[in-house]
């Protein structure tokens, strides 16, 4: 097993992602856009989740395929993004279908980047809407990780006060021909480094050195047991979270895509400790293309789900591998924080 060429959510044929980034606000969005018909669903892990249209998502629900899922900073203001989305969608006559009318369909969750150091005082409009758009419009194959759309503003526990979070992806090419793609907002209570280390919990599931090829932790248990969570002093409901999509050109019912999201959760708690706390919003969406044409076994599925975990877990390790200094931050870089190691 291999990444795909790109390494990126994209390997999968149909899916682009575009990001809008505001330097001034340190908030953006990411958005996953789905070219072909597919099928999606969700699940939720953390204890403070901010979201909209999930609940269609559900198996027993009756919409199968979306036009996008989006990452939003912003807190609940992001939630506005979902908006600028559909709204460059509908330009582009994308969208469930009725009478002579489309309404793209565009699920959206949100992460707390609103104390990170960037300017807040947008007035009576906040941007969201406007980032949502331009997102849309910026949809490509190749996209920038780290600090960047969803990412831009994102922070995450760690040794200190914690470092900067980031947008990461990667993606993973099975013996049988079936890829798995995850894309991700990295802005966890948490910690991706083991205790006050550098070396990333990932790190088993690391390709190539993907982000710095360090290897294993060489620490006693007790350090590496160490919780490292973010702003310990000042924690506060909804001021975190880990959004995510986890991606596959396997055949799946959308039961089955569901179990996909639950199996990629295992990767969130394989690459930040602690994960799904109960100030997190921990969020993944699922969506498979079937293109592949391959229904996967129950030998096969239980492989895919630990690809699927694997796969998430190695995005969020690059996520903060490839995020970078900005003006005013608040906390590090994890290339800051390290350089004189």
């Amino acid at each position: 097993m291999k990444p795909g060429t790109r390494n990126a959510i994209t390997d999968i044929a149909g899916l682009r992602v575009g990001q809008a980034s505001d330097s001034k606000l340190k908030s953006g969005v990411t958005a996953l856009i789905c070219d072909v018909e597919n099928t999606a669903s969700v699940h939720t892990m953390g204890g403070a989740p901010g979201s909209r249209e999930t609940d269609l998502l559900q198996p027993e629900n009756t919409v199968q395929s979306v036009d996008a899922l989006v990452l939003s900073g912003g807190s609940a203001f992001g939630l506005d993004a979902a908006t600028g989305v559909q709204n460059a969608l509908r330009e582009q006559g994308k969208g469930f279908a009725i009478l002579d009318l489309n309404i793209p369909i565009v699920p959206t969750a949100i992460l707390f980047d609103l104390a990170n150091g960037g300017d807040k005082s947008w007035g009576k409009v906040n941007p969201y809407n406007e980032l949502g758009y331009q997102a849309a419009v910026n949809a490509s194959q190749e996209f920038d990780l780290g600090s960047v759309g969803a990412g831009l503003g994102a922070l995450i526990g760690g040794p200190g006060m914690g470092l900067k979070g980031g947008v990461g992806t990667a993606s993973t090419v099975m013996e049988n021909g079936i890829t798995v793609g995850a894309l991700v907002a990295v802005n966890a209570l948490g910690a991706t480094t083991v205790g006050d280390g550098k070396h990333f919990w990932a790190s088993p599931f690391e390709h190539d050195s993907e982000f710095g090829g360090l290897g294993p932790a060489q620490v006693p248990c007790a350090e590496s047991r160490a919780i490292r969570i973010k702003y310990r002093d000042r924690q506060s409901k909804g001021a975190n979270t880990t959004i995510g999509v986890i991606a596959t050109d396997a055949l799946l019912t959308k039961g089955e895509c569901k179990r996909l999201a639950i199996a990629a959760h295992d990767g969130f708690a394989r690459a930040i400790w602690p994960a799904h706390t109960p100030l997190d919003g921990d969020l993944i969406f699922s969506v498979t293309t079937g293109a592949s044409e391959i229904k996967p076994s129950m030998d096969q599925l239980i492989d895919l789900s630990a690809m699927t975990a694997s796969t998430m877990a190695r995005a969020i390790a690059r996520g903060v591998y490839h995020a970078e200094e900005q003006e005013n931050d608040l906390l590090p870089s994890w290339a800051k924080a390290f350089s004189h190691d």
